[in-house]
């Protein structure tokens, strides 16, 4: 039953976020600043993951290919399929659950905390909109961050299997053409989209209704991560099924 009256209890919150707005001139402020923490902060860490996994990607196809029958451009091939399915949207989504969504909690936790948000009530704002929608808002921003994410992971491929003599880089760019099928970019994008979502929401849901001090504030961090990565993953399964089965 606990877990029943979280789920409708996150609905309800959701519900909550889409009712009586903010200010637009304030809450363009709030979008502004939300971008720039967590879709602008989390490129440096996106960018340097991003290129090194694609080259251990490329690198490990490589040596696994015992069969000199294998065409070398199968190395590309390898690391456009696992990088745009897999591994950008989702093995990025699960760290970003980690660095945005520890944020989000913290950041919100602290507001609970410190008695912030009942200010916020007192005044007559809606904490759920002011707090909330402007990181729905500024996550719609995300799939932007998975683009760079593929784009620096097959870089990452293509120096590695460059430099390590694996393939040349016309064997290489041979691999990434073959049997391409542009489906599997939008949904890509659209699986990445949800974990947008999720990413915005489940973090603001713990930090906006947990109970406590500064501890259970570090604790509430952890747990976000923890099930927003399951609902990452979940979702991950649903979606594959609808649309690639």
């Amino acid at each position: 039953m606990g877990y029943l009256k979280e789920i409708g209890l996150y609905f309800m919150m959701i519900k909550g976020v889409f009712i009586k707005p903010t200010k637009t001139s304030v809450l363009r402020n709030l979008v502004l600043k939300e971008i720039d923490d967590l879709i602008i902060g989390s490129l440096g860490i996106v960018c340097f993951i991003s290129f090194f996994v694609g080259g251990v990607v490329a690198i490990q196809t490589a040596l696994n290919m015992d069969n000199p029958i294998l065409p070398k451009s199968l190395i590309g091939f390898a690391s456009r399929q696992s990088i745009i399915l897999e591994f950008a949207p989702t093995f990025i989504s699960i760290i970003m659950a980690g660095k945005v969504g520890s944020f989000i909690t913290s950041s919100i936790g602290t507001m609970r905390v410190t008695e912030q948000i009942d200010a916020l009530e007192v005044m007559g704002i809606n904490s759920l909109n002011y707090l909330v929608f402007p990181k729905i808002i500024a996550m719609l921003f995300y799939p932007f961050v998975i683009a760079i994410a593929m784009f620096l992971g097959i870089l990452g491929g293509y120096t590695a299997a460059v430099l390590g003599g694996f393939a040349t880089g016309d064997q290489f760019i041979q691999g990434l053409q073959e049997d391409f099928i542009p489906f599997q970019l939008v949904y890509a994008f659209l699986k990445t989209f949800v974990f947008a979502l999720l990413l915005a929401t489940i973090p603001s849901f713990f930090g906006y209704y947990m109970k406590g001090g500064a501890l259970e504030v570090g604790k509430a961090s952890t747990t976000s991560f923890v099930w927003t990565s399951v609902f990452i993953i979940l979702s991950n399964y649903v979606i594959t099924q609808l649309l690639l089965s």
